[in-house]
């Protein structure tokens, strides 16, 4: 998971990119460029793939945290809480923004590094009750 968090920034950035006006011109194309939009098809099996890994990720790192950390209930169900929302807002935004409105490519930047940055901590403190545990 540690390894995960790192290399799907990377993979993003040199797929759909993680500037708005680089991810605009991968889902809209630019007729300046002569840069075709992405098509539905592709579009769609993007984001099938990416819910895929984003739930199975979620659901170890959440097995994991919780069964380390059991006894601090509040800031389990916080952290939690928080890592699901923006993780789940992250491929609705990006859906959002390719149908609707390009105005939910900023969510998606937003909630993508939100959720990444969550998952870290809770990937690093997962190891730091892991070393400490007597």
């Amino acid at each position: 998971m540690l390894l995960y968090i790192p290399f799907d920034i990377f993979v993003k950035s040199h797929t759909i990119g993680l500037s708005t006006t680089a991810i605009a011109t991968t889902l809209f194309g630019n007729a300046d460029e002569f840069l075709d939009p992405m098509n539905k098809s592709v579009f769609l099996e993007f984001i099938h793939t990416e819910v895929f890994f984003l739930m199975m990720i979620l659901l170890t790192l959440s097995a994991v945290y919780i069964r380390l950390l059991h006894k601090k209930s509040a800031t389990l169900i916080l952290t939690i809480n928080l890592l699901m929302g923006f993780a789940l807002l992250t491929p609705i935004a990006l859906t959002s923004a390719y149908f609707y409105s390009t105005e939910f490519v900023s969510i998606y930047i937003v909630s993508f590094f939100v959720w990444h940055c969550i998952a870290l901590y809770m990937i690093l403190r997962s190891f730091w009750e892991l070393n400490i545990a007597k």
